[in-house]
């Protein structure tokens, strides 16, 4: 007989919830961390090109003790040979935390992430929702580039040593 073991309910978070939201973003640094062990110096930009894949291209916008800001995207040739960033997101890391979020993401009509398209308000349950698509997005493209061979490894001259960031 299969006795049904009782948890409590604060030991998981509910889908979509600010707690669920809070693991997601750890989940996200653990993937960026992989991605980018190190992260590189601000204003240099680094490009992870494994053959066969398009190239996704990282730039530290900008570093301090506690936080550090990135672009991550993908370039692609557009129809007038200008080149277009898709997705692009800029992605605030706290080292202390151990947490990463999406700042900001494309409002085109084009674009997935588009609070026209999830019907958002300025509603604190419409934040969440927007940050939560956000950030679950972040999630799986970080898993995405991982699974596809992408990495950010750096020459020891050229890093930001963010371990020790971390301890302090």
């Amino acid at each position: 007989m299969f006795i049904q073991p009782h948890y409590p309910g604060y030991l998981f978070s509910a889908p979509r919830s600010f707690a669920a939201l809070m693991e997601v973003y750890e989940d996200n640094y653990i993937a960026l961390r992989r991605l980018c062990p190190r992260l590189p110096e601000a204003g240099v930009m680094h490009v992870s090109h494994p053959a066969g894949i398009p190239r996704l291209y990282l730039r530290v916008l900008e570093h301090t003790r506690y936080t550090s800001s990135l672009g991550l995207t993908y370039r692609f040739l557009g129809e007038d040979d200008g080149e277009v960033e898709s997705p692009s997101l800029a992605v605030r890391v706290y080292h202390d935390a151990r947490q990463a979020e999406v700042l900001f993401a494309p409002q085109g009509p084009a674009h997935t992430l588009s609070r026209h398209a999830y019907g958002l308000d300025d509603s604190a349950s419409g934040a969440l929702r927007m940050r939560w698509s956000a950030n679950r997005f972040l999630n799986r493209w970080l898993h995405y580039c991982i699974a596809q061979g992408h990495a950010f490894t750096l020459a020891p001259d050229a890093l930001a040593d963010t371990l020790a960031d971390d301890r302090d």
